[in-house]
């Protein structure tokens, strides 16, 4: 059935397009202007003239940025950390989920109250640091990746999709003869592949955005992250290694902190095509039972 549209429909809608494309906007052009700063010639990203336009279009920035060694170093750092770190992380929540989402477990609601007091309550910087360093985790990109290895938020999705799942199909797989490790990886799972791809995605983000830990854990240069490696190109504390660079006498130290932002930023963007189709619907029956 088609219903037309009242005046006053029409201006709520014209006024919330318009509110949104602000906010767009807002967010785009910064990025813009990184881009162009990036892609523009020497003596127009100095002289200050450059906008939402690259002038006198080169990528000399962007070429010695990601042939830059250290760029390199931080970069492959911040993909192990990344990859294994969602790999680990997703495992390990996806098999807490699932013994949480029976309801005929012995204790199941002072368990999960426990896991929900974890959110809102925890040591602490200080207690966190201390364990990290009693542990012997200090300066490994081990103390990037086991503290973050369950999120309770990320868990309690999991655990309402799996209630959404019918319980007949694990039915038929006791009746088989199907253990519980079984049920999980070869039936579970598979079918868990939405919500999964939405936690992987939250997960990978957080962690290549992940800048707190790395400066507080990693001391070692060749330990550093993508976001320590983008913290020193910006606030000046590379300025010494870049001025003396051979490769980098002819190229302004504003466009190559653009370029390096935009090098930071590409590789989780290609990410997201190849999850979208499963994010919405994984949030939503994750988040909701039924």
């Amino acid at each position: 059935m088609k219903f037309k549209a009242t005046f006053e429909d029409i201006c709520v809608s014209v006024v919330s397009y318009l509110f949104m494309g602000i906010l767009a906007l807002s967010a785009l052009i910064p990025f813009i202007n990184i881009i162009a700063k990036a892609t523009s010639e020497e003596w127009a990203v100095v002289s200050g003239k450059v906008t939402l336009w690259p002038i006198g279009f080169s990528l000399d920035a962007l070429k010695y940025v990601v042939t830059s060694s250290q760029f390199l170093n931080a970069f492959s750092v911040s993909v192990f950390v990344t990859v294994a770190g969602t790999f680990l992380a997703l495992l390990m929540t996806a098999m807490a989920a699932y013994p949480l989402s029976k309801k005929n477990l012995w204790g199941i609601k002072g368990i999960i109250v426990i896991y929900i007091f974890t959110m809102m309550f925890n040591g602490g910087l200080v207690p966190n640091y201390l364990l990290i360093r009693s542990l012997k985790l200090n300066n490994t990109l081990w103390a990037l990746i086991l503290p973050g290895l369950i999120n309770v938020h990320n868990m309690l999705i999991i655990k309402n999709y799996y209630e959404s799942l019918p319980d007949s199909i694990e039915e038929s797989a006791r009746i088989d003869g199907a253990s519980n490790i079984t049920i999980l990886f070869k039936i579970v799972v598979p079918l868990s592949v939405p919500v999964f791809a939405t936690i992987a995605l939250f997960i990978a983000v957080a962690l290549w955005n992940d800048y707190f830990g790395p400066l507080l854990y990693i001391n070692s240069p060749n330990l550093k992250t993508l976001q320590l490696y983008l913290r020193d190109i910006v606030t000046n504390v590379a300025d010494d290694t870049l001025q003396n660079a051979d490769d980098a006498m002819n190229l302004p130290t504003e466009g190559v902190r653009s370029a390096t932002i935009i090098a930071s930023t590409v590789p989780i963007l290609c990410v997201y095509p190849f999850l979208q189709k499963h994010f919405v619907k994984g949030i939503l029956i994750g988040s909701v039972k039924g």
